[in-house]
This record gives structure tokens, sequence and C-alpha cells, in this order.
């Protein structure tokens, strides 16, 4: 129970893995459900109680619905996503040779939502694949490369692929790939985490 509640009200630690967007549409459910029974029942309280609608807990009613309606645009922005697609899945555990992976990220900026379904990050190179056909690599290229420098990581090479064989013979060539060992593969790993639905 401990664990279920602890979903619902912070993702942040299943965020990057496996069918997150397809599991998390549920728990999203549930905290904005939980969110407007909340205020509906102190709204429902205090009218009883007073029968009227002019009494303190009107108020605190309607502040609660902040909350409920910021959950409501989550349960829309996961309902408009779903993850990796299963063959897809699978034939990236054949190309991915233990390089550390992130799925299913929805990155958000003021103009448009990228989703990159899968992404490995190899010293200062990332790579990732997306099953949106028309991923705009420029756009996102540059809202990611702002993001790294914003947390300090310069000189980070970024591929979104919208090909999953190019992305499976991409991930083929990672594991010859001369690793820098300075570059913070868990603090990039984290900073994705931290800007990503």
């Amino acid at each position: 129970m401990r664990k279920i509640l602890l979903r619902i009200f912070s993702s942040y630690y299943v965020k990057g893995t496996r069918n997150y967007i397809n599991s998390q549409k549920k728990y999203e459910v549930i905290r904005t459900v939980i969110f407007f029974f909340i205020p509906l029942s102190l709204f429902v309280a205090g009218y009883v109680t007073t029968k009227s609608k002019m009494n303190l807990l009107t108020i605190v009613a309607v502040v609660g619905l902040l909350p409920a309606c910021k959950s409501l645009v989550s349960v829309i922005m996961f309902l408009k996503h779903r993850s990796l697609s299963q063959e897809n899945a699978e034939k990236i555990d054949a190309a991915n040779h233990e390089l550390p992976e992130l799925f299913d990220m929805v990155f958000t900026t003021y103009d448009k939502t990228h989703i990159v379904n899968h992404m490995v990050i190899a010293g200062n190179t990332v790579c990732g694949f997306s099953e949106d056909k028309k991923f705009s690599e420029k756009d996102f290229n540059a809202h990611i490369q702002n993001v790294l420098k914003t947390d300090g990581y310069k000189n980070i090479s970024v591929k979104i692929f919208t090909d999953i064989n190019k992305y499976a013979e991409r991930l083929e060539q990672l594991k010859y790939l001369e690793i820098d060992e300075g570059v913070n593969i868990l603090g990039i790993m984290d900073t994705f985490r931290s800007v990503v639905l």
C-alpha cells in the first residue's frame, strides 16, 4: 500500500522505466479523483452543516480545486501519449548491450512536446529513438542542449532516430565507442528525469 501511495504522489523514481507512460496513466487518474473528492466532500460538509453555500468550507473547497485541476491537466497529458511498443522494445533489447537507458521520456517546451521512447547515454553521447515520425530533432536539440548547459553539462552530443533499424545499428556501434569516464552519466539521467512529464 505504501508503494502505491508513493507512486500516486511522486513518480520521480519510476520515470524512465519501461512502460512508464502506460502504467502512470492509472496513477494519475487515481490521484485526480482523490484531489477532486477532497474539495467536493468539504463543500458538501459545509453545505450540510450551515444549509448555505456561503461558508468557510466553500472557500477551502474552491482553493482545493487548484491542485485537482493541475492533476487533471497531467492526466490529459499522459492520455495523449503511449509507451514504447513491444516490437520496438524487443529490437532495442537485442541491440543494447548494457548501456544506461531511459524509456518513455516526454519533454515539454512552450511550443512543442517531444516524446523520446528510448534513450541511452554513452559517455558524452546521448542517443535516442522516437516512434513519432514527425519528431523535430532540430527543436528538440535546441531545448535539450539548453537543459544540459543549465545543469553544467557541456559538449554532449544528442542524436534522436525515428527509424528503429538505424537506431538499432547505432546501438550496436555504441558498444565500441570509447567512453569518456569524466562524464557523469547518472547526473545526466537525473537531469532528464527532472524535466520530463
